[in-house]
């Protein structure tokens, strides 16, 4: 590959020496040929990732399961992102504009990087606590998620989907196996946590199981008839079948993956662990920084943000040191008004209106798609964290806020507001469907999470909450510089874990000493990063960077410089690089002193 790639690099050069006099029509010729590469990426990638389409709303391959975590998977995804990079370096950049340069960068730059995400071996520990297949298939059996059920043929289309899920289990199974033998081995504490989730799928009886949701909400149009062969068939399939299948994957971690599971949380304690830590922070931070680097930002950031924290401890009066004050926040009864789950879902609904009614203060553009608030749902809620799951423009689908609830009385509001702005507006939701419904943004970039970008804007989001009519309470306020702290802290403690050797305990004891937040939801942020190495790091790399664009703004524009604008600039390329979101950044710069 890195030979064929010197030869284009080579022809390329060779080309832009030639005659410089381009027609208008070899320009748009370029254009054209850099449109029909992202298309047929587009098309090719749906087709080996049947459910990233459904998620996109596209519906033609709603009856695939394909198993990401074969060999021949493995290859074929290899194999496509090499020739589409390949083919990425024999167009001719002299011609393109700078949006298509911009585009076809950051195209290169996915392919590379998932190219060599296959290289260190996902396959051997493909599931967690938080993100499985496993779960995520759970959570479309109920009508109104992602899969579709709007009639006859689309309950069809799932049964016909779940006979791909099974097979795919039995492959999980096995690879499992071949990491144990390789020493690729997820920690015990991870596996602790998903056996009582697949408990909880399998469930008993089986008509109360999660996957007969949708034969018990069926749409007008499915006549009685049709409706009675479905139950039969969806029960007997889930009763033959799915609970089989979580069942083995359930006996399997417990009987065999259980007992040899390691008690080390890091990857630095995996053969190959440090290189694989490394690649990580690039793939999701889309920097060069070494674990050092990264863990070194994180100590200043703490330190920082620990000063802004002291200033309203002195605000609020209490009176006793930084801990005695985390404890208070954690207990504090006032901050725990509620008794009923209908209620935490109201008060999110309010702080929608407070922000709705001053978002035009900071930005021009508002999306279509539609949000609802929803709790998260019951076999899932003891490990999950709030989040934002894709909604469609069209309607079909809206973008859904989850947040867990699993103990109501102890439902601590001090940062809701914080909260809402990072998954909802203007963070996750706002972005995210705003790049969904622009039809100037290629369609393969909606294939892109770059979770720099994507985190590091939700993060930066909850920065405006003053400007959007919140934070007015100093606990609230508290809850944003709370989790700002939190932020900061992952990057100390992600590093901690999986490059400097730092166990469970001190790394939860780490973050019970510098933030509120209450011990059961550290521990179960601590083993997020155990069970997703380097993600957790992306958030405050990429609001670091959205601040720097942002003061360097307005140092080059002075008077000139306009929020709106900024915000405009920086949500219209969509999920990017961070690299590639600094000159687009550089250009809007040097565009608009040209223009003043």
């Amino acid at each position: 590959m890195k030979k064929l790639s010197l030869i284009m690099v080579t022809i390329l050069v060779l080309l832009q020496s030639c005659n410089q006099k381009q027609s208008s029509h070899s320009k748009s010729n370029s254009s054209d040929e850099v449109k029909v590469l992202f298309e047929e990426f587009y098309e090719d990638i749906l087709k080996i990732a049947p459910m990233a389409a459904t998620v996109l709303g596209d519906n033609r391959y709603n009856d695939l399961f394909i198993d990401e975590y074969t060999q021949e998977y493995k290859s074929k995804f290899k194999v496509i992102m090499t020739e589409y990079i390949d083919k990425a370096t024999l167009i001719n950049r002299n011609n393109l504009s700078e949006t298509d340069k911009l585009n076809l960068d950051r195209f290169v730059l996915m392919c590379d990087s998932y190219f060599k995400y296959y290289e260190y071996y996902p396959e051997l520990t493909p599931i967690n606590q938080l993100s499985s297949f496993l779960l995520k298939f759970a959570t479309w059996a109920t009508p109104g998620n992602v899969q579709p059920f709007n009639n006859s043929q689309d309950y069809y289309n799932w049964i016909k989907r779940l006979d791909g899920f099974v097979v795919a289990c039995d492959t999980l199974v096995e690879n499992m196996r071949r990491g144990i033998r390789m020493g690729m081995i997820l920690p015990k504490c991870i596996v602790l946590k998903m056996i009582p989730q697949l408990k909880d799928i399998i469930g008993d009886p089986v008509e109360e199981n999660i996957f007969l949701n949708p034969v018990k909400a069926f749409p007008d149009n499915i006549s009685e008839t049709d409706r009675e062969k479905l139950r039969e068939v969806y029960l007997i399939k889930i009763k033959n079948e799915i609970i089989p299948a979580y069942k083995k994957v359930h006996d399997f971690l417990l009987n065999e993956y259980l007992p040899v599971s390691r008690e080390t949380v890091g990857l630095c304690s995996v053969p190959g662990g440090d290189e694989y830590y490394k690649f990580l922070i690039n793939y999701y931070t889309s920097t060069d920084y070494t674990p050092d680097e990264i863990y070194e930002i994180g100590i200043n950031e703490v330190e920082r943000i620990s000063e802004e924290i002291e200033k309203i401890r002195i605000e609020t009066g209490f009176v006793g040191n930084k801990e005695d004050f985390f404890n208070f926040i954690r207990n504090k009864k006032e901050l725990m008004p509620f008794d009923k789950p209908e209620q935490v879902i109201d008060h999110f609904i309010q702080i929608q209106k407070t922000v709705n009614d001053n978002l035009k203060l900071l930005f021009d553009r508002f999306p279509e798609t539609q949000l609802e608030i929803r709790r998260t749902e019951e076999f899932r809620e003891r490990t999950a964290s709030p989040e934002y799951r894709l909604g469609l423009a069209d309607g079909s689908r809206p973008g859904i806020f989850y947040i867990p609830i699993p103990d109501v009385k102890s439902y601590n509001i001090y940062q809701d507001e914080d909260l809402f702005l990072h998954e909802a507006i203007p963070g996750h939701y706002y972005q995210m469907s705003l790049q969904m419904e622009d039809i100037d943004i290629p369609k393969f970039a909606i294939l892109i999470n770059s979770e720099a970008y994507t985190e590091g804007w939700a993060l930066y989001s909850e920065l405006l909450g003053k400007e959007l009519g919140l934070y007015n309470d100093p606990y609230q306020y508290l809850g944003m510089l709370s989790n700002q702290m939190h932020r900061a802290l992952r990057l100390v403690v992600d590093v901690g874990i999986h490059s400097k050797g730092w166990s469970r305990d001190k790394a939860i004891n780490y973050m019970l000493e510098n933030e509120p937040e209450s011990e059961q939801n550290i521990v179960t942020e601590v083993e997020r990063y155990i069970a997703i190495p380097g993600q957790a790091l992306s958030y405050k790399v990429g609001q670091i960077k959205i601040l720097q664009l942002k003061a360097m703004a307005e140092s080059e524009l002075g008077v000139d410089f306009n929020i709106k604008e900024f915000h405009d600039v920086i949500l219209e390329t969509g999920s990017i690089q961070l690299s590639l979101l600094e000159k687009r950044i550089d250009s809007w710069i040097i565009n608009k002193k040209n223009s003043i």
